[in-house]
């Protein structure tokens, strides 16, 4: 049966595909991981199956989120006219969607070795479980960190994996330093999600949410710029130290420094406006790293 065009508009809006924040936010950390792994170009069929397995399962992961929290969301004016929450698309209806999407992801898996099949699973584990996370965890924003960085070991297993069919080839493919960039990250997602919660921290309270924000309380502010100190932090030390970049990768983390001080500016004074063009514009710090790493590796 063919699906009218105001059906699809409802699923692209599901999916939200008109904010592609989201997915991008996802997306820049697992290429410069592929960079990485690679030492450089790491081929056209890695790219595509990454930025395709990226919007995919951030695609699916919306749909799951819409479902866990269709209750929550009727109490946020931002998230209140949402289609699972207004009822114009079913729960059964969102939950296939998000596992036809996940499917196609882990098709795009299945095309690279073991090792980054086996990662997948986990991988859609913690993507599954996030959004539960609200209800017992005090800042789920770190579960969310989670999710948003196993890109980085599933990018050195897509490069440097065999094709053994073991526990073991879960994590021989990568380096400490790669769990080290999974820190990083984690670190800048709890940076840019805090910023996230700061929006519609008012809301949250009186519908008894755990976030971030509320946890930190009146030290929202200083939290999220300790976790910003310690991604950037942690991305200088890896960057320069373990994976020998050098001038082109400083300019990168040179421009995301300076997108990360105006982002702490704009969030100083609470206000929603301010935070939510933090979270909003929070993808191009890192691009800015991406682009370091892609330019640095281009000009050995």
């Amino acid at each position: 049966m063919l699906l009218s065009p105001a059906r699809w508009r409802l699923y692209l809006d599901l999916i939200r595909w008109d904010r592609p924040a989201g997915w991008l936010l996802l997306l820049w950390p697992t290429l410069s991981a592929l960079w990485l792994a690679a030492d450089g170009f790491p081929g056209w069929h890695l790219i595509a199956v990454f930025v395709g397995g990226t919007v995919l399962m951030r695609s699916a992961g919306c749909c799951v989120n819409d479902v866990a929290d269709r209750e929550f969301d009727r109490h946020v004016a931002r998230t209140a006219q949402r289609p699972v929450t207004t009822g114009a698309i079913p729960v059964a209806e969102a939950l296939a969607l998000g596992a036809v999407l996940a499917m196609l992801a882990f098709g795009l898996a299945l095309t690279t070795n073991p090792p980054t099949i086996l990662w997948s699973f986990p991988a859609l584990a913690v993507a599954v479980a996030y959004p539960f996370a609200k209800r017992w965890v005090s800042m789920p924003q770190a579960v969310l960190g989670v999710a948003f960085s196993l890109g980085i070991p599933m990018a050195f297993a897509a490069v440097l994996g065999s094709q053994a069919w073991s526990l073991s080839s879960l994590v021989d493919p990568v380096p400490k330093a790669a769990w080290g960039l999974v820190v990083a990250n984690l670190f800048w997602v709890l940076a840019y999600d805090t910023e996230y919660a700061m929006v519609d921290r008012e809301d949250d309270l009186k519908i008894g949410i755990r976030t971030s924000a509320i946890t930190l309380g009146r030290w929202d502010v200083l939290g999220v710029a300790a976790f910003y100190a310690a991604f950037l932090g942690l991305w200088a030390w890896l960057g320069l130290g373990f994976f020998g970049l050098g001038s082109g990768f400083g300019l990168g983390l040179g421009l995301a420094l300076g997108q990360v001080l105006m982002h702490l500016r704009w969030i100083a004074d609470r206000s929603r406006a301010g935070c939510f063009r933090a979270f909003r514009l929070n993808h191009w710090v890192g691009a800015a790293l991406f682009a370091g790493v892609v330019l640095d590796l281009g000009l050995r």
